[in-house]
Order: structure tokens, then sequence, then C-alpha cells
């Protein structure tokens, strides 16, 4: 018994080892593609809220066709189609189509937030003279932030979670590693385990990063402590 446990503790290890250089790229990919996602999921979501039907149309139809298609096929389609088309790498690939997907799910949850501001704050921002631009940025989206903030945290940990299906065009981050430990050695459930650790320890990170986050930009009068 102590000898086998020796024996898996160093295969652990091994493994560990292996998968460790990996770790960097899906932080580079996680990082990079929620960049991109938050940017373009907050101008969809101000499109949404428009009363320009040249904005708020598109942006409805955007959303709805996102998130009607699986992340895996986005990849397959930007890395297998456009990319051959635009000459993209699998990297550019990667990040784009990840991207593209969570600002579909950002785009709504923008909306969600402006929409749970009372209508009234508009008017008095109105009433005080300011523009449509100068009322969104200094006093509805300020307002909304603390709101949306627990859903774009969860956002974002579902992209680091998500960012595992770029392997499939093969790029070499973590679950593309551990693919690659496991056709040299044939080690199954040890190299899933270690796998599935590295990303809970990621995602426990973000978690507890989020939590802070929420309590620093907290709205008192919710519940929220």
């Amino acid at each position: 018994m102590g000898e086998w446990f020796i024996k898996e503790l160093k295969t652990l290890g091994e493994i560990l080892v292996f998968l460790v250089p990996a770790i960097p790229m899906t932080i580079k990919i996680t990082l990079m593609a929620f960049a991109f996602a938050l940017a373009l999921g907050l101008f969809v979501g101000l499109s949404r809220v428009s009363p320009n039907k040249i904005f708020s149309i598109p942006s409805r139809i955007y959303v709805d066709v996102i998130r009607g298609i699986p992340l895996l096929v986005q990849i397959f389609f930007i890395y297998f189609g456009l990319g051959k088309i635009l000459n993209l790498n699998q990297f550019v690939a990667g990040v784009a189509a990840v991207s593209i997907c969570y600002s579909a799910y950002l785009g709504e949850i923008v909306r969600s937030g402006i929409q749970a501001i009372h209508k009234g704050q508009f008017e008095a921002a109105f009433s005080l003279g300011m523009t449509p631009v100068q009322t969104m940025r200094h006093v509805i989206l300020p307002q909304a932030f603390p709101i949306v903030l627990p859903s774009v945290s969860n956002e974002f940990i579902a992209t680091l979670k998500d960012s595992s299906l770029v392997s499939m065009i093969g790029l070499r981050e973590l679950t593309r590693a551990g693919r690659e430990y496991y056709s040299q050695y044939f080690v199954t459930f040890e190299t899933w385990f270690v796998v599935g650790l590295i990303y809970l320890g990621m995602t426990f990170v973000l978690s507890r990063l989020a939590s802070w986050m929420e309590r620093r930009f907290r709205v008192h009068g919710w519940g929220m402590g």
C-alpha cells in the first residue's frame, strides 16, 4: 500500500511538471478573449437598449445567432473556415471564437444591468442638461456596474473553463497538454485528475477575486451583507 501510494504521488508529480508549461497559454487565452468579449459585449449591450433600430435590431440578431451556436462549432468555423481565408493562426482563431461567443452573453448581462436602473435616473440626468451619452457614461453605467459584476465574474470563470475547447484546433494549452501526456504514457485517471485540479485551482482564485470585487462594489440593501 505504501509503495503504491508513493508511486502514485510520483506519477502525479511527473504529470504536474509536464502540464505546468501549458498553464500560461491557458491564462493568456482567457485574459485576451475575455478582454475582447467584454469590450464587444459592452457595445452589444448598449446597442440592445438603443432606441435607434439601426443598432438595436442587428445587435439582437447577433445575440440570438451567437448564443444559438455551440462554442466548439464557432471555433471550427473560424479556424477551418474564416481562418483559411484570413490566414488566421490557431491562437488568433481560438481567441476570436471565444471572444465572439462570450460577447453575446456579456451583451445581455450589460443590457439587463442597464434596464435594472430606474427610468427616473435617465429623466433626472436629462433634466440637468446631460446628453444621452453623458447620461449613460456618468449616471447609468456606474450604477449598473455593481449589479452586473457577479454575472460578469461568472462569465470570466466560464471563459477560463471553455478555453479548453481551443485544444481541438491544436493549440497547446492545458487540456491539449493533458491529451499529449495521456497519448504518450497512457495514464488516464491521474492525467485528468491533475488537469482538473489545476483548473479547479485557477477557478478558485478567480472566485475569491470575484468575491472581493463584489464586496468592494457592493450595493447596500440587496442582502449582500
